[in-house]
């Protein structure tokens, strides 16, 4: 019955629908693709769903296309008045990952050994990269036995982040709204300001804020300052009127007349794009999506894309389905036995490195004073990376926004710092982590 692939894409569009409605119904407490990884995982134990049930869907395959071009995408939704602010989001993602590693191998090695210790730290801070290098060197080394501690860690050590991610997120952009900076003569005033003030540094832009914001506290500020030049863009986006000068405002600067920017050229310039980092991943050998994120960004403020290329292409939705799909095939070789054998020591890394993390979120927050409900969720995009982080800022939004204008200044003021921790983290430091911890062996 299962041999159609038609059958196949059913049912995982089947539990795809299912983590989107326990998500709206729980307003967000539950993410979605946290229902969907621990769906896939029980069905598959149970046999519901075929082994083969990933790497048969047509789905896979498109994720799989699909990731180049939407990281590119995620490039141009970056404000980019807002980029040089975000060493803070950076500094905390690297202290975190970091912190997470020496409490890894202090609190683990006494306990299961050296090795199994270093055969967690890198997958538990990062991702499937992490993951690759780590397994490829304990199988030339004949330590195939600690190979399962890697492959679990990596299928299932979302499960213990995205939720406590998304709680604390959610709680940070409810704080915000009680306090009103998503108002909007707030925002407006905000605007001016930040016009005023756009080639100030970051300490003047904070400065700026806290006089005209109604709670004086130095933190709340220094978020509301952060927040406004993303509102900015947002207000601009969800009221027809300045929708219009805006457009016409891009447009004088946009190499591809508004006649042409229809879906087809658009995801042509994705595709472009995209095949450019593979291209500089293969010469240069860094990370593909440290490339497509930069040629995002340099390709809007160089007008060659669009801001959001790909929602105006009308692509985001089908395209976030297929990555999902990628990030569940990663718990394809997660068995039951494989669980159960190193679930001892697989727990352990799990929880130190989850406290690692969230320590280092914490003590970062304090350094640059920044609002730990914000911080500490940066820090642990280092559990999940993309599109985890970017999913779970649209649930917060969503789910805490009371109207599509508000929804959308929540979306700005938490989605750029969630983004460049989780690129920080995930293609970064963890895979220079596994990289050097994997040859101390």
């Amino acid at each position: 019955m299962f041999s159609q692939p038609i059958y196949i894409a059913t049912l995982l569009l089947i539990l795809l629908a299912v983590g989107e409605l326990i998500s709206i119904w729980s307003r967000a407490r539950i993410p979605s693709l946290l229902v969907v990884m621990g769906g896939y995982l029980l069905l598959s134990w149970m046999h519901v769903f075929p082994q083969e049930v990933i790497t048969s869907s047509a789905f896979a395959v498109f994720g799989s296309i699909m990731v180049a071009p939407l990281v590119v995408h995620m490039g141009t939704l970056i404000p980019t008045r807002l980029i040089r602010v975000q060493y803070k989001a950076i500094l905390i993602a690297l202290l975190s990952t970091l912190i997470a590693t020496v409490l890894v191998l202090l609190v683990v090695s006494p306990i299961y050994g050296y090795p199994t210790a270093v055969a967690g730290a890198g997958p538990v801070t990062g991702g499937i990269i992490a993951y690759l290098i780590t397994t490829q060197r304990l199988q030339e080394m004949g330590l195939t036995a600690l190979v399962t501690v890697p492959a679990v860690i990596l299928g299932i050590h979302a499960l213990f982040g995205m939720p406590v991610a998304l709680n604390i997120l959610r709680r940070y952009a409810l704080k915000m709204q009680r306090q009103g900076f998503f108002d909007a003569p707030k925002l407006e005033s905000t605007t001016h300001e930040l016009t005023a003030h756009e080639s100030a540094t970051d300490e003047s832009l904070t400065s700026a804020t806290r006089q005209s914001a109604s709670h004086g506290v130095e933190q709340q500020a220094n978020v509301a300052g952060n927040q406004t030049a993303a509102t900015q863009h947002s207000h601009a986006n969800h009221s027809h009127d300045h929708e219009q000068q805006n457009t016409a405002k891009g447009n004088s600067r946009m190499l591809l007349p508004e006649r042409l920017q229809t879906p087809p050229i658009l995801l042509l310039l994705l595709f472009l794009g995209g095949s450019l980092a593979v291209l500089l991943n293969n010469l240069t050998g860094l990370n593909y999506s440290i490339w497509a994120l930069a040629i995002g960004i340099i390709g809007q403020v160089a007008g060659i894309f669009p801001p959001r290329t790909m929602d105006r292409a009308n692509t985001t939705g089908v395209a976030m389905v297929g990555l999902i799909v990628v990030v569940m095939s990663s718990m394809g070789s997660v068995t039951l036995e494989a669980v159960l054998s190193s679930i001892g020591p697989v727990l352990l890394i799990i929880v130190v490195g989850v406290f690692g993390i969230m320590l280092g979120g914490w003590l970062g927050s304090k350094w640059f004073k920044w609002d730990p409900l914000k911080g500490i969720p940066i820090a642990m995009t280092a559990l999940f990376g993309f599109p985890g982080d970017y999913i779970i800022c649209e649930e917060v939004s969503r789910s805490v926004g009371r109207d599509e204008r508000e929804r959308q200044a929540i979306l700005d003021e938490i989605f750029t710092p969630m983004l460049v921790g989780g690129f920080t983290t995930v293609t970064t430091a963890s895979i220079l982590i596994a990289s050097v911890l994997i040859n101390t062996l």
